[in-house]
C-alpha cells in the first residue's frame, strides 16, 4: 500500500502531555504510542486506499494517523470520550489539508447505527467480494466481548455495516479472548465465543502484542484478530437460538455435553428431552463441549427446535430464572428456621 505524507504533527506522547490526557480506568483505555506498531496493525486490515474506514475508539489518534497515511476515501471515527476532541480535530484538519475526509462521532459504539455512515454505492452482493468498507479498532477490554457478540448478530442478519456485504473487521482483544475466538475443536480454550465467531466468520489471530506496548501497561498481552464474514454461514439457524443452545452447552464445559443440554428443559422433562436431543442429532451425549464442531451444534439446535414444536411450553423455560427462584426459596426457608430458633 502506498502512503501519504501528513502535515507535521506532534507525537502522540506530546499530545497526551499537551492536553493532559491520562487514561481513564473505568473506560479500560490503553493507548498505543509506537507509530511502527500502529502501521503494522493497520496493514493487517488490507488495502485501505479508496475505502470507507470506521475506527472504533481512536483515543488520542495513534491508529488514526496510520489509517490516514494509507489514504482512505473517508475515515469515520467513533469515540466515547470527548476529552480527545482536540487531538482528533487536529488530525481531521491535517487530513482535510490534503483533501481527505474524516468524520468524528462522539458516541458509544454499542449504540451507534453503522448503516447511515456508509454510502449505498459501496453495497455489494453477499456472495460477491467484500465491499470497500473496513472496521478497525483498538478496543477497550470492557467492551470487546459484548461488541463482537453484537456485531456477529448483525452479520448473521446482514444489518448495519453488513447491509453492504461481507465487511471485514480487524480488532484488538485481550490475548486470552483472542485465542478463544480462534480456538478449534479439542482446544482447551474453545468456548461459546469460539463457536459463535466461527459460525458466521473466519476469525484469524494475526499476532500478539506485548502489554508493554500500551500506555498504561495492561496486566495482559493483546491479540489482533481479523474477522472475514463467511459467504455461506456454518449454521442455518437464527442467531439467538443458536447462541442459547451454545451457551447452555458450554455452561458446564468440564462435564459431558448432556449436562448443559439438559438445562434447556424443566426438571421434570430434563432427562427425557435432553437424551432425545442427542438421539435426533445422532451425537454422543458423553462428549465434552470442546469436542463439538459448529456443525455438531447446528444439529443440536435443529433437534431443540423440533422438540420446541412438540413441547411449546418448554420454550418459556429459563434455567437461570429457575435457579434464582430456588435460591430465594432456600433463603426464605432459612429465615423461617432462624425465626423458629428464636
Amino acid at each position: 500500500m502506498s502512503t501519504l505524507r501528513l502535515p507535521p504533527l506532534l507525537s502522540i506522547k506530546d499530545v497526551l502531555k499537551l492536553y493532559k490526557l491520562g487514561a481513564v480506568k473505568h473506560l479500560s483505555q490503553n493507548f498505543i504510542l509506537n507509530p511502527d506498531l500502529c502501521d503494522k496493525i493497520v496493514k493487517k486490515a488490507g488495502n485501505l486506499s479508496d475505502c470507507h474506514v470506521l475506527e472504533v475508539g481512536p483515543g488520542p489518534g495513534g491508529l488514526t494517523r496510520s489509517i490516514l497515511k494509507y489514504n482512505p476515501q473517508k475515515l469515520i471515527v467513533v469515540e466515547k470520550d470527548k476529552r480527545f476532541e482536540p487531538p482528533l480535530e487536529m488530525l481531521q484538519d491535517a487530513f482535510a489539508a490534503i483533501d481527505g475526509k474524516m468524520e468524528i462521532i462522539y458516541d458509544d459504539i454499542m449504540k451507534v447505527d453503522l448503516t447511515k455512515y456508509f454510502p449505498a454505492t459501496e453495497a455489494r452482493d453477499w456472495m460477491d467480494k467484500a465491499p470497500r468498507i473496513k472496521i478497525i479498532g483498538n478496543l477497550p477490554f470492557n467492551v470487546s466481548t459484548p461488541l463482537i457478540i453484537k456485531w456477529l448478530h448483525a452479520i448473521s442478519e446482514r444489518r448495519g455495516a453488513w447491509e453492504f456485504g461481507r465487511t471485514r473487521m480487524t480488532l484488538t482483544f485481550q490475548k486470552e479472548v483472542a485465542e478463544r475466538l480462534v480456538a478449534e475443536p479439542m482446544n482447551i480454550q474453545r468456548c461459546r465465543l469460539s463457536v459463535m465467531a466461527q459460525a458466521w466468520t473466519h476469525p484469524l489471530l494475526n499476532f500478539v502484542i506485548s502489554g508493554a506496548a500500551f500506555v498504561p501497561k495492561p496486566d495482559v498481552d493483546v491479540g489482533l484478530v481479523t474477522f472475514v464474514p463467511l459467504a455461506t454461514p456454518r449454521t442455518r439457524h437464527e442467531f439467538k437460538i443458536f447462541e442459547k443452545v451454545t451457551r447452555h452447552i458450554f455452561s458446564f464445559r468440564q462435564k459431558y455435553c448432556i449436562r448443559g443440554i439438559e438445562t434447556l428443559f424443566p426438571l421434570e422433562k430434563r432427562a427425557e428431552l435432553g437424551e432425545m436431543m442427542f438421539k435426533l442429532s445422532d451425537l454422543n451425549p458423553h462428549r465434552r463441549p470442546v469436542e463439538l464442531t459448529v456443525e455438531d451444534i447446528d444439529k443440536l439446535v435443529s433437534a431443540y427446535k423440533y422438540l420446541l414444536e412438540l413441547h411449546p411450553d418448554v420454550g418459556m423455560y429459563e434455567y437461570r430464572a429457575s435457579r434464582r427462584i430456588v435460591s430465594l426459596r432456600k433463603l426464605k426457608d432459612l429465615e423461617v428456621i432462624e425465626l423458629e430458633d428464636l
